[in-house]
């Protein structure tokens, strides 16, 4: 059984993006590692980065971004495909630039993919996901944020990256990430570890940039430029102490990065107001409800909403 890795990247280090210790707390497990990297903004040092890994393993693919695809995050999942696209594997670990695998789990990866390597069943694996918020002892549990999600697919290329890079399924015929006719949801198993995402994990200024640029990737540079020029330039976390505490251990990749953080004082400032229209998700009523019933009704399992995936059901040694 070969195993590859796959990402895609553009202004990762400016935008403050783990990508190097994203594709470095899967090498152990990858035979491959394939990773898009987009031509970066001036200065940004993200390929420089990404080849300092130093790993025969790595494989870095050069591409351009084509602003025609900056609606509705489509260009993402373009860059997906790219890197899916060059693997060799017959399983595909998909990590984007700011999930990190921690090494416990990487023994249970690779055990579930063996075991179900001949299962034709099942096309994909299901992760459990942890979101940090602000810094690295913050960890969400709100219905605002997915509780799982598919990072691990057959080698077929029928599948596809799908919206805006978040997830995959199956086209019959592949036309456009956005499309919804012709297309099925993946067939999956659960798999009985978790995707560490730090999104949300940056300098304050630098939150606000990549909302910017994510913005740009989804509505248009024009658009992004009329509604963050006006914004703070200090993106406002809100109250921490609204957040689940995290007493977990983080990935060993992750630790010299989480001592150089420094941004601790500033969150001081994030009990600022909101400005109008700009409340998180997390933080509206309708998210808290929601959030509140799944943790006193359903174990904090997240039962309401729609999901990108179907379970296969009777499978051995399943993750609750």
């Amino acid at each position: 059984m070969k195993i590859s890795g796959f990402s895609f990247v553009r202004d990762g280090v400016s935008l403050y993006y783990p990508v190097a210790e994203s594709i470095r707390s899967v090498l152990p497990v990858v035979d491959e590692f394939v990773v898009a990297v987009g031509r970066s903004s001036p200065g940004d040092s993200t390929r420089e980065t990404i080849a300092a890994i130093g790993d025969p393993k790595v494989r870095i693919l050069d591409t351009e971004w084509d602003t025609k695809h900056f609606l509705r995050g489509a260009v993402n999942a373009i860059q997906t495909d790219i890197a899916r696209a060059a693997c060799s594997g017959d399983w595909l670990i998909y990590l984007q630039a700011d999930e990190v695998i921690h090494e416990k789990y990487l023994p249970v990866i690779r055990d579930r993919m063996v075991e179900l390597l001949d299962d034709r069943r099942v096309d994909a694996l299901l992760f459990r996901f942890r979101h940090f918020w602000g810094d690295y002892a913050h960890c969400m549990d709100s219905h605002a944020w997915y509780s799982r999600e598919i990072r691990a697919v057959r080698n077929d290329p029928a599948i596809h990256s799908w919206h805006s890079a978040q997830s995959f399924r199956r086209f019959d015929h592949y036309e456009h990430p956005h499309q919804t006719s012709g297309t099925r949801k993946l067939r999956v198993a659960d798999v009985d570890a978790e995707v560490f995402h730090y999104g949300w994990v940056r300098p304050p200024r630098l939150m606000q940039g990549k909302n910017r640029a994510l913005r740009s990737v989804h509505a248009g540079p024009e658009q992004a430029a009329r509604e963050y020029d006006s914004r703070p330039a200090m993106f406002q976390f809100g109250p921490l102490d609204d957040v689940p505490r995290f007493t977990g251990t983080h990935p060993a990749v992750m630790q010299q990065r989480i001592a150089a953080m420094d941004w601790q004082e500033d969150l001081r400032e994030s009990t600022l107001a909101y400005p109008p229209g700009e409340t998180p998700k997390h933080l509206r009523f309708k998210y808290r409800l929601l959030s509140w019933i799944e943790r006193k009704c359903f174990g904090c399992e997240q039962v309401f909403g729609s999901k990108n995936y179907r379970r296969v059901r009777r499978l051995p040694h399943q993750s609750p």
